[in-house]
Parts: structure tokens; C-alpha cells; sequence
């Protein structure tokens, strides 16, 4: 049949293979599983027996901890000319990827493109812009790694790849990985866009929901020094933008300041 359309690309641990339900696969369309121990050592046949199996299903096993490590495998493995990248507790929606890809085949100068996802009670799990528009450093901040479909050969020419000190698992911080990966496609002069088609479910609650605890905000204050690393201004300006939008949900005075300036 040649090579897929479209790439599923998932990334989660041994022990969470069993949460994956897969799509429904349209005619072109497959999926790439990465898993990872959280050890030093790879995953066990055993623990693999758990993981999805189909046709067009790989799994692909890897030592270590960190997803941004497993969505770079993802990126150098996938076999499709797209690639939507996923958690293990989402659920797509295919007439809205459809709609996402025919945009990508008509807009060959777009390497990603990031939608929407609804929630369990399928409402909007945020406030969207309601017209497609272009991705910059400062208006993608809240992008979520289910909501973003790339342009596989654009997106390997570039070299571009996912921080790996960020995101879940990491050193340096377990949030920001998405933002920090769509900065870095900008910075290399590649066209992202926002696009009001809704991708995939997910519920209310995950790991980018919470602001109460200093390790969010310490983490979140962290992610806007990588995205502008080497401007001594910019960050601390972003910051105050995107906690004035917080204040009073989730943030309060002191919270912002601090966030403000990392502490």
C-alpha cells in the first residue's frame, strides 16, 4: 500500500500499555507505539504483551524515563506523511483529523498544525480562537501534544526535536514540551498554524491543569526563559502576560509576582 498517510504516534510507559485504545484506522493511517521501562533497562517481552497489536500497529521498545525521548523516536521512526502525537488516556476523533489533513495536503508551506480537543462531557477543554490563525511564541503557550499534527519531512529537515530536559518524566521541568517544540519549528522559519477542527478527547483534569503548588509555577516561569532563551527581557515580559491572564484563576498577587520572577 506504500507508505501511511497518517501516524499515530504514542508514548507512554510499560506499565500504562493497557490504557491505549486505539483509533479506528482510515485506509492509510497507522499507528507507532513507544514505550519506555522507566529504568535503565528496556521493557520486558512480558510487560510488551500488554501493548495494543493491529495490522498496522508497531511497538517499539526503549530503556529510560522522559516522554519528549519517546515523541523523538516517534519523529525518527514514524512511517507516515503526518504524525499526530498521543497519550495514552486520549481519544481522537477522526472526521476532525480528516479535516486537519486535507488542510495540511492544500497548505504544503504548513509543517504543523494544532486544533482542538473536547473534554469528557465533550466541551471545549479550553477558550480557542474561532478562526485559523499563525502560531507564534506568544500565542501558543496552552498547545497540547494531542491537539498537533506535523508534516513529517518538514519537521526532519529542520532537525527540530522535543526538548528532552522538559515535559513529563524529564529533569528540568515536567511541563512545556509542546510550547517549547512549536518555538523552536518557529525560530527555524517553519509555518505553524491554529486551526478551530477538534483532534482528540481528553479528560478535564492532566498534568498542565494545575497552578496552585510552587513546582507548577516554578516550572511554568522555567519554560518561558527556554522558549526565549538568550533575551534577557522577553521572558519576564511573557510571564507577565500570561499570568495577568491567571490572575484571580489560579493565580493570586503574590503568586503572579513570584511567578514573575521564578520564585
Amino acid at each position: 500500500m506504500g507508505n501511511p498517510t497518517l501516524t499515530f504516534g504514542y508514548s507512554t510507559l510499560a506499565t500504562r500499555l493497557g490504557n491505549i485504545a486505539l483509533p479506528e484506522l482510515a485506509p492509510g493511517w497507522d499507528v507507532l507505539i513507544t514505550v519506555q521501562s522507566g529504568t535503565t533497562i528496556a521493557p520486558t517481552v512480558e510487560q510488551l504483551l500488554k501493548s495494543p497489536t493491529g495490522e498496522r500497529v508497531t511497538t517499539k521498545a526503549f530503556p529510560g524515563k522522559g516522554v519528549t525521548k519517546l515523541r523523538n523516536q516517534v519523529i525518527k521512526n514514524a512511517a507516515g506523511s503526518y504524525v499526530i502525537f498521543a497519550d495514552d488516556d486520549v481519544t481522537f476523533n477522526a472526521d476532525g483529523i480528516q479535516a486537519a489533513l486535507d488542510y495540511l495536503e492544500q497548505n504544503k508551506d504548513v509543517a504543523l498544525l494544532l486544533g482542538q480537543a473536547i473534554d469528557e462531557n465533550g466541551k471545549l477543554r479550553k477558550k480557542y480562537p474561532k478562526k485559523i490563525i499563525k502560531l507564534t511564541k506568544l500565542n501558543s503557550a496552552k498547545a497540547a501534544t494531542y491537539e498537533m499534527i506535523i508534516r513529517l519531512d518538514a519537521v526532519k529537515k529542520s532537525e527540530v526535536l522535543f526538548d528532552e530536559e522538559f515535559g513529563a518524566g524529564a529533569e528540568t521541568t515536567y511541563l512545556g514540551d509542546e510550547y517549547i517544540f512549536i518555538a523552536d519549528l518557529i525560530s527555524a522559519n517553519l509555518t505553524c498554524v491554529y486551526a478551530p477542527m477538534v483532534l482528540a478527547s481528553h479528560a478535564t483534569e492532566s498534568s498542565g491543569s494545575g497552578w496552585g503548588t510552587n513546582r507548577d509555577r516554578k516550572a511554568r516561569a522555567l519554560i518561558f526563559d527556554r522558549v526565549f532563551k538568550g533575551n534577557l527581557t522577553l521572558p519576564y515580559l511573557a510571564r507577565i502576560a500570561f499570568g495577568i491572564r491567571k490572575l484571580g484563576q489560579g493565580l493570586n498577587l503574590s503568586q503572579f509576582i513570584q511567578f514573575v520572577f521564578k520564585r
